[in-house]
Formats: C-alpha cells, structure tokens, sequence
C-alpha cells in the first residue's frame, strides 16, 4: 500500500467555465489533494460547484464547459487534462470511477443491469461470459442486493430508488479503480444499507488503498468516512483541514451554519437555523467575499476585498475574519422562532385519510406464455391515520414497500386490497374525473425530482399545470403572483421560473417538486424522502417551511424517509415497516427512544451522528446489517427472524400479531409478548 503522504490526486487552480449569454464559473480556482488510501470530502450547498468538480475531474463537463487554462489535474504521475479522448476512456472508470448522483438517469433503462456492469468488466478486467456473471452477481450482493444473481436480468426501471443507487455503486466498483468519485453514493439509502455500504467503501479502501473523493451533504457520513474535509461555498474552496479539528470547531462562519442547520430532538419546538438567502449566482465577477450577504459576522469591507487563505492550528480557511488584527468575535446568532404547538381552528377542520389493510401484489410472470408464478407483496395489509395537522413518518429500509404505498394510497398504483378513505368517502375503485376530490386534497413528493418534472416544459408552468387544472387561482396573473411566492418560499428566486428543471442542481428540483404540490393547497402530502437531495442548510428551510404550514394550514404528511434525525425532529408518530408490513407503531418520543421491535433498533443502531467523528471510527464496521429477504419469497413466520438475534423456533413458525403497548402503538414480535405477559 502506498505511503499515506503520497497523493493519488492532485488539483490545482481548478477553473470550469461554461459558455452561456453570460459565462459562468460554476468552479473557480479550486485546489485540493486526496491522499493515497484517504477521503477527502467535499461539503457545501447544493449549486456550490461540488458535481462540477467531480466532472471536471472525470473530464466529462457539459459541451459548453471547458477546463480553463492555468488549472492542473493529476491522477498519480498522469496528467489528465494532456490525455486524448481514446485514452481517458481507459482512466474513466479504471483509475478513476465515478458513483453519479442521480442513478435513475446515470443507468440505461433499455439494458440489463448484467449488460451494464459486464462492459466495465470486459473494458478495464478482461472479464466475459461465465466470469463476468460471477463477479457481477458477487458486486450485487456485496451491495446489498437480495437474490443478486437472479436480478442480474432486470432493468434499471424494476429496482427501487435505493436499489438503483446500489446497482451505480456496484458499477463504479466494477472497474477496481484507484480513485473513487463518490457523488452523494447514500443519499437515496436508508440507514442500514448506508452502513453496510460505506463498511463496504472502507474496507475497499483498506485492502486496495483505493482513495475517495466524497460529495456529500451529511455530516454523519463525513464524521464516518473522511480523513480531510473540504468546504465549498459559490464554486470556491473557503474551509480545509482535517476531519478531527473540522467536527471539533469549523472556522467560517458559512461551516458553523452548516453545523446549526442539522435537526434533532431538542429543537422540535423550534425553527431550525437556517441561512438567509441563496447561494449567489456565478455569472458575475466577484469584488469581496462571495458568503458576505449572508454572513452574521459581515465586516465592511468583505465586500470589497477578496478575502485570503489564512492557516489556523493546520488548517486553512478562506475568511477575514482570520487576518492578523481582525475582531474574532462572535457571530450574531439567528433568533430562532418557537413554533407553535396546537393548529389553529381552521387546521384542525381539514380532511383525515384513513387507510385500512391495504395491499399491493405485484405477479411473477415467467415462460414463453408469461404465466404468473407468484407475487411479490410488496404492500401486505398496512393501516395508516393521517390526521390533520400531525406528521407521521414511515421508516424502514429500501425496497420494503414504502413508496409503494405513498402512491397506492393515492391511487397511482391500484392497490390489490384495503380501503383508502378520505373523510370517510371510499376511494379505492374510483377512476377518472371521481378521483378529482382526491387529488384536490392529497399531493405528493416523488423521491426522484428529475423523473418527475417534465423537462420540455418550463418551471413556472410545471407549477400552474396543476393549478389551472384543479381551478386554483383564475387568473394567469394571479398564478404568476402565486408562484414567485411559493418558488420564494422554497428558498428559490422567482426568476427562476422561466428556466427548465435541466437547469437546476438535485436539491433545487426537490424545492421545485414542493413547490408544484403545495401550489393547490393540499390537505395532505405523501413526501417520499423530500430531503433526501438537500444539504443540510437547504433542509432545514424546508422543514422550518413544512411546519409552519402545518400549524397555519393543518396539512398532514405522510413523511417516507431514512433519516432518523428529520424523523426526530419533524414527525408526532411514526411507522416502522418491514417486507410490507408495519412492525411497530407509536408517538416518535415511543419508537425512538424505546424501541420494543429487534428491526427498529437495528434501524437506530445504524443511525450516523456527528458525535461519532474521531480518528477510530474510520474502519470500524457501524452496525451488523445482514442482507435483505426478497420481498417474492419473504421468509416464514416472523419476516425478521433471519436477520434476529433473538429468533427462536415460534418465531421461524408463526407471523406475530399486534402486540399494543403500555404506551399506546403496538409491535409485532413473539418476544415483546412473552414479555409483556410475564410483567
């Protein structure tokens, strides 16, 4: 293995500039090393520049980028930027691999996923036929793939959000490259699944002395993964150092808002700390510092002078704050709103939407005739309350029917069983112009904001489409005046509605994707992990914004998510599922801090915080995550018992039933029933 102090990657006065009416420099003098066998991670808002260094590096910037003059990248003794196009298809994707952000758009949909990871393997390892199906199923399962060898014939469309994140990740690993380009790699995994990826990304690095860049917007998978951090703000570098000293105490002001941004327990009755404004955009030059209009510790004259690099106990920070004579005082704390905790009068009158045993079989066609062989319960009798003014979040790890049943209840996927009421009336069955009333009054969120906003049509209309349909606001005019409020209130300019969804970063698509459906004043919204693209500053607007209209306009949410912390701070109830079905359910203070049910505490054990960065957590595995049943063959009895510690033969044998709790909710497990029996 190579010597830690040597670099497999060296960037130096990095500059992309993309031609346009104005040019703009989405990265600008950006310089950096990845250490041999190390992370270096990349933080910063979402439209900081983070993707576009990581395509520059790649050399696959849009046609109207280029790598400006002046700038230097090396990949070891190679100097990319002097390789020919014929031989960087040898780099990409051998030296150096790339995990893409937005894996519903980065896979061809009309390939096996086989197809695509057998050409990685034929190109850069010599792999064809029988090897290369054995090393594909092997990438697969090591991602957390159940049944790998079997799904090696599907296409990207039949996996999961979360499952196609795996298939990229497998991908990129294929080609055993020497640098590894990580573009956000958990941001559509659940908990579980990020640790035993990142266990996996670490244990890569360890034995091949594989080094990382890593882009990403949480804090707890740096605190796991990085060995450097650096902080990037308006396409410029302004925070590096290592990752011990970053955790213990940023220096500029813009890495402290970062930290104060992140939700938890203790703030539920606040409004999270978030960052005025937006990140400023990059088609002008710049006379002082780029942070200044939303710095709390602006000083007069950071919009005049360019601020320097200044080294503070071995770290660099970009700031005049740090300059010799400077006033270090400290930042002027944002006063936080105490929200309220009641709806008012009017909120407590909007709709309930009660679901009842509600299911979701899909079949299991195979042969020449295509007759069906089984199903896959994706959704197996799941009972849910949605009640105005209160949040409920549903938990549980990919592929376990979640966003199945956000769109099920919303009848974008006839359910195959149940009941679906809204204010009492049934709407299972309904078709056409008799689903209008349910769609007036329940929105939703979709995981994936590109594949959900249509890219021919620009935002503004995207927005109104629904609203003209459903008879909100008569007029264009007054649409328009509706909508620079609404793009506004999602931390967005109203300029931005002429431009098309291609324009925008992954975390700004969500805040569109919001927008369009708090635009008819829903009752309730089903968000199928609506903060999942979004840095931690970017989210903490939106859940400020969530609960503010939840208190103003009693919606109710159905939040489906992965992240404990969001659940934390957002939800009043929540529901752990399970192979389509719900295991545990009760108020969040219940599930999260007294889990009875052996799966959510495997789900919390796995949960990243801030507060595990020191250098001894790097390497060390974060859970025991044991793989995923299929949801077509689900095991016998309890569907856990498997992956269950404490499993014995009742458990292999019978499915439990609904054990309530003291506390109200109720689990299923044999074990917490013996247990309550015996009290």
């Amino acid at each position: 293995m190579p010597s830690s102090q040597t670099h497999a990657l060296t960037v130096r006065n990095l500059t992309v500039d993309i031609s346009a009416e104005r040019p703009i420099r989405p990265v600008d003098d950006v310089s950096f090393d990845v250490r041999a066998g190390e992370t270096m991670a990349l933080l910063g808002e979402s439209g900081c520049g983070k993707s576009m260094t990581a395509l520059a590096l790649m050399r696959l910037l849009p046609a109207s980028g280029r790598i400006c003059g002046g700038s230097s990248i090396a990949l070891g003794s190679l100097d990319v930027l002097s390789q020919s196009e014929a031989r960087m298809r040898a780099v990409r994707g051998g030296r150096m691999g790339m995990i893409f952000q937005e894996p519903a758009t980065s896979l061809n949909p009309v390939m096996t996923v086989f197809s695509q990871i057998a050409e990685v393997l034929s190109r850069h390892r010599g792999l064809t036929g029988r090897a290369a199906r054995q090393e594909a199923s092997r990438l697969l399962a090591a991602v957390g793939i159940p049944d790998a060898d079997a799904r090696l014939d599907d296409y990207p469309f039949q996996f999961s959000g979360g499952m196609k994140q795996r298939v990229m990740i497998a991908m990129a690993l294929a080609g055993e490259p020497d640098v590894l380009i990580a573009d956000e790699p958990t941001t559509a995994l659940d908990v579980t699944l990020q640790a035993q990826v990142l266990d996996l990304l670490v244990a890569l690095q360890r034995d091949r002395g594989m080094s990382m860049l890593l882009i990403t917007h949480d804090l707890g998978v740096v605190a796991r993964m990085a060995h450097e951090v650096g902080v990037m703000y308006a396409g410029e570098l302004v925070e590096t150092g290592r990752r011990d000293a970053f955790f213990d105490a940023p220096l500029h002001p813009y890495s402290k808002k970062l930290f104060a941004a992140v939700p938890d327990a203790s703030r539920r009755d606040q409004a999270l700390e978030t960052l005025p404004g937006i990140v400023p955009t990059l088609d002008r030059s710049f006379s002082g510092c780029r942070f200044a209009d939303r710095c709390p510790s602006r000083m007069a004259h950071c919009d005049t002078q360019l601020p320097q690099w200044h080294q503070v106990e071995a770290r660099s920070v970009r700031c005049h704050l740090y300059a010799e004579g400077a006033s270090r005082g400290e930042p002027t704390a944002n006063v936080l709103t105490v929200l309220p905790t009641e709806p008012s009068r009017e909120a407590g009158q909007r709709a309930e939407l009660v679901v009842k045993g509600l299911k979701v079989h899909f079949p299991v066609r195979k042969g020449v005739l295509k007759r069906v062989v089984g199903h896959v319960r994706a959704v197996d009798g799941v009972s849910l309350t949605l009640k105005a003014a209160r949040t409920l979040a549903l938990v549980g790890e990919s592929g376990c029917g979640k966003t199945t049943a956000g769109k099920a209840l919303m009848q974008l996927i006839r359910p195959t069983g149940g009941s679906v009421r809204l204010d009492g009336e049934e709407q299972v069955h309904r078709r056409g112009a008799a689903l209008r009333p349910l769609r007036r009054q329940v929105q939703m969120v979709f995981q994936d904001p590109f594949a959900s906003l249509n890219p021919r049509m620009r935002v503004g209309d995207i927005i109104a489409e629904g609203m003209s349909a459903l008879g909100i606001k008569q007029t264009p005019a007054e649409r328009r005046e509706y909508i620079d409020t609404l793009l506004q209130r999602v931390g967005l300019s109203p300029q931005m509605r002429e431009r098309f969804p291609h324009a925008f970063s992954g975390g700004q698509r969500q805040r569109i994707a919001l927008a369009r459906a708090l635009s008819v004043s829903p009752a309730v919204i089903v968000c199928d992990e609506p903060t999942s693209a979004l840095d931690v500053s970017v989210q903490a607007q939106i859940l400020n914004l969530m609960r503010e209209l939840q208190q103003a306009q009693g919606i109710a949410y159905l939040f489906i998510t992965h992240n404990i912390a969001v659940v934390d701070f957002l939800a009043h109830d929540v529901a752990v599922m399970y192979l389509g079905r719900i295991v545990e359910y009760g108020s969040t203070e219940q599930v999260l801090r007294n889990a009875q049910h052996p799966y959510t505490r495997m789900l919390l054990d796995a949960v990243l915080t801030t507060d595990a960065a020191g250098p001894e957590t790097i390497g060390n595995p974060v859970a025991r995550v044991v793989e995923l049943p299929s949801p077509i063959n689900p095991p016998s009895g309890c569907h856990f018992h498997p992956r269950c510690s404490m499993a014995d033969e009742l458990c292999r044998q019978t499915y439990p039933d609904e054990t309530p709790l003291p506390e109200g909710g109720y689990v299923r497990c044999h074990r917490v029933r013996e247990e309550l029996d015996g009290a």
